[in-house]
């Protein structure tokens, strides 16, 4: 299996995304619950690097490639913005955040969470983040 979707960088974009994902999911007969929680993951990366590397320009095209292989499922998110590694990213403790009552920071803790391998390459001046989900 192997399905690809692009679409631009605004966050109206978003329900194109999960819905997408959602659909490919349920095609493979993928339980609701994971579905659920990768729909999640993959929402929260893709609006990240909508705000952050493309700063909402719908011009700017975020691809995304969904690959099966055996028990696991493969998502690649792949555009030509600023490269953000999220294995890089320090989170800030949660005490921090709660005393602190930020409102931003716990996204990438959710995904860290959800997914169980997250990668990144740069090729050809194309980034790709790739995130793997054990099924």
């Amino acid at each position: 299996m192997n399905y690809q979707y692009k679409i631009g960088c605004s966050l109206s974009n978003l329900k194109g995304i999960r819905d997408f994902i959602r659909n490919t999911l349920n095609e493979n007969q993928v339980p609701e619950l994971q579905i659920s929680s990768v729909v999640l993951a993959l929402d929260e990366m893709c609006s990240n690097l909508m705000i952050h590397a493309h700063h909402c320009n719908p011009d700017h095209i975020l691809e995304l490639h969904i690959n099966q292989e055996q028990h696991s499922y493969i998502f690649e998110i792949i555009d030509e913005g600023n490269l953000f590694n999220i294995n890089e990213f320090i989170e800030p403790g949660m005490e921090r955040l709660v005393q602190e009552k930020k409102k931003g920071g716990l996204g990438i803790r959710l995904v860290k969470s959800i997914m169980d391998k997250i990668e990144y390459t740069s090729e050809g001046g194309r980034n790709i983040c790739r995130l793997t989900k054990e099924l």
